[in-house]
């Protein structure tokens, strides 16, 4: 891993301690002024650094990140998450694109999870929990 690398995954980590902590300020350190953050199951795109914090201020349940994994190089990484909404457990994919060390492009997918069916029991072993 590049010293650059290194440097972009500690921003990275830093940002979902600070989103876990409530920390908004810290949180949103890592977007560029003019960043542009991507809900594409919702349809909705938000410009700007103070109006992706200021939609993500707004949500009225207690919010928790549990981070699964961070991978990524050079200006793309990806970051796997589970995000918890009163008490309500979200699975979560986040992409941030990277330019001169900040986000300049984030799209976040989110899934809810479901039962396996049991068609695929014999199959598949338990993923162990995070």
């Amino acid at each position: 891993m590049t010293t650059a690398d290194k440097t972009t995954r500690a921003r990275i980590e830093q940002h979902w301690t600070a989103s876990e902590a409530g920390d908004i300020v810290t949180e949103h350190a890592i977007y560029a002024k003019d960043a542009v953050l991507d809900y594409p199951q919702s349809g909705e795109r938000f410009r700007g650094r103070s109006t992706i914090q200021a939609q993500r201020g707004g949500h009225p349940a207690e919010r928790h990140f549990t981070i699964l994994r961070i991978r990524g190089s050079g200006d793309l990484w990806v970051s796997e998450c589970i995000i918890t909404y009163g008490g309500v457990p979200t699975y979560s994919v986040s992409l941030m694109q990277f330019a001169d060390g900040l986000v300049s492009h984030e799209t976040q997918y989110f899934a809810d999870p479901f039962p396996a069916p049991e068609s695929r029991a014999a199959l598949a072993e338990r993923i162990p929990e995070a």
